[in-house]
């Protein structure tokens, strides 16, 4: 650590860890010890509090992982207080928000555009981000029709007048202010939409989410209407429906190999033991393939790998986070396997199983005992090069164990630390604003998807308190030029899990 830094410096690059792992971790919503209001009020806290004494690390964090609900809500903090800014901080918020949005899901833009109708706020800048988001939609009319009610809301807070332009933007105009006016519309979509309220034909053409309605309202028999809309479904639509039918017994015909990590692990967490045994290769097989395509360049270059990985019975989550921690370490471990070195990876489950993909939600967290049998030297003294733990950090059998072993074995038996210890936990505490922690020297960064477990372990050694702040705002510099830089790159993904 860099001794010329003062003790305000390192204040504030502890607020910007915290405010990270929170932003990474927590949706305001139920966790397994604690109800939404609490975290709400918590995340509340923590974002006037972190906008208020460091707004340019706030604007800054919308180039971290964190998730779209704290994405989100940045965007509308930083267009709710543009007056605290300065003129060269609006123009690097500008850039950080229009970045933002354009990678994250267009429902979720919709939505925070609806609250920042809600709030008021109405300024040229406002109304320059919203056009301009807009603007880079690839087919508004595909908008109009799946988030009517969005695009609505949008146009008008921006005193936007499509139906005063040409084309399809008239068209749409049309369509979200004057509808039924026109006897039919040139665009597929909306003209389909037209159509599905008198014909049956017309509801496959729509995008799913819309043509449910529509199905409802013909008195469509169920199976009908998912043989005709598997054409325009999704590959997570058809898995949230098709999995459902015949009582889960009938595959959804969707390629597992294509979906992400994490989402993946879900999926495979809300299958019965039964499934998931007479599927074990395909499935195995799928999360394999997601985990190698998430280690990327880092593939194979770990080393030894031991991971002490959490199913104990917290792991199960909240009804509105059911088996979040879980799927988390799931897709962990595969993602470990395949960052290690080639037959140099060890998994131990809090329960004791051996077997990942049965496993569950069951008993107590003796994280305390497997992490001494994670440290246990293996043939000729070779201890791990890593130590990767995946908890909630409640350790109770016994409590505390786990951070006593951690401190003795940094202090006394690797003070050279040749083994490399982090620790990532996918639970916000909201009593302690931050992710619980198992012992101070062993750095912690809060996770909520297990592809973004290389980034977070860099981001995790600014917490062992070996790096100063000086490193840690270097850091977040490069961060924001990369994302910056990729912006044009932007992630368009109507799949994407809403946070």
């Amino acid at each position: 650590m860099n001794t010329s830094e003062s003790l305000a410096d390192l204040v504030a690059a502890e607020d910007v860890l915290l405010f990270a792992n929170a932003a990474i971790t927590a949706t305001g919503q139920r966790e397994f010890r604690s109800g939404a209001a609490s975290q709400q009020l918590s995340l509340d806290f923590l974002h006037t509090y972190v906008r208020v004494n460091y707004r340019r690390v706030y604007a800054a964090s919308l180039a971290l992982d964190i998730n779209d609900h704290n994405a989100a809500r940045i965007v509308l903090g930083l267009l709710e207080t543009v007056g605290e800014a300065d003129a060269e901080e609006r123009r690097a918020e500008g850039r950080l928000i229009a970045a933002r949005l354009a990678r994250l899901p267009p429902q979720r833009v919709y939505r925070l555009f609806g609250e920042v109708r809600r709030a008021g706020i109405n300024n040229r800048r406002t109304w320059a981000i919203v056009r301009d988001w807009l603007a880079a939609r690839p087919d508004l009319g595909h908008d109009a029709v799946k988030y009517r009610s969005g695009v609505r809301t949008a146009a008008r807070h921006i005193h936007l007048r499509p139906a005063e332009g040409a084309g399809a933007v008239a068209e749409v105009g049309a369509f979200l202010f004057r509808p039924g006016k026109l006897p039919r519309y040139e665009h597929p979509l909306l003209d389909a939409w037209r159509r599905a309220h008198y014909e049956q034909g017309a509801v496959a053409e729509l995008p799913f989410s819309v043509a449910e309605g529509f199905a409802a309202r013909h008195g469509m028999r169920r199976e009908t209407f998912l043989k005709r809309a598997a054409p325009r479904m999704t590959r997570l639509e058809r898995l949230r429906t098709l999995e459902q039918r015949a009582g889960g017994a009938q595959r959804p015909d969707v390629d597992l190999t294509v979906m992400p990590l994490t989402r993946l692990a879900l999926y495979v967490l809300a299958l019965p033991f039964e499934q998931r045994t007479t599927r074990r290769a395909e499935l195995t097989g799928a999360l394999r393939t997601a985990a190698r395509r998430a280690a990327g360049g880092h593939a194979a270059s770990w080393g030894r790998v031991h991971a002490v990985l959490d199913d104990s019975f917290s792991s199960s989550g909240s009804g509105q986070k059911r088996r979040r921690p879980l799927a988390v370490a799931l897709a962990c471990h595969f993602l470990l396997e395949a960052l290690a070195a080639p037959g140099a990876y060890r998994a131990l489950w809090t329960s004791g199983r051996n077997d990942a993909l049965l496993v569950r939600p069951w008993g107590p967290t003796p994280l305390g005992t497997r992490v001494l049998d994670a440290l246990e030297p293996g043939p000729g003294g070779a201890v791990p090069d890593r130590l990767m733990i995946v908890s909630d950090g409640w350790d109770n059998a016994p409590a505390g164990l786990a951070g006593e072993v951690l401190r003795v074995w940094r202090a006394r038996l690797d003070p050279g630390r040749r083994t490399a210890v982090v620790h990532v936990n996918p639970v916000y505490d909201a009593d302690g604003f931050d992710v619980r922690r198992l012992a101070a020297a062993v750095p912690t960064a809060g996770i909520r998807d297990a592809e973004d477990l290389p980034a977070l372990v860099e981001i995790a050694r600014f917490a062992e308190g070996r790096t100063g702040a000086a490193e840690l705002y270097a850091y977040l510099d490069r961060r924001v030029a990369v994302f910056l830089g990729e912006g044009e790159g932007h992630r368009q993904d109507e799949e994407a899990e809403v946070a």
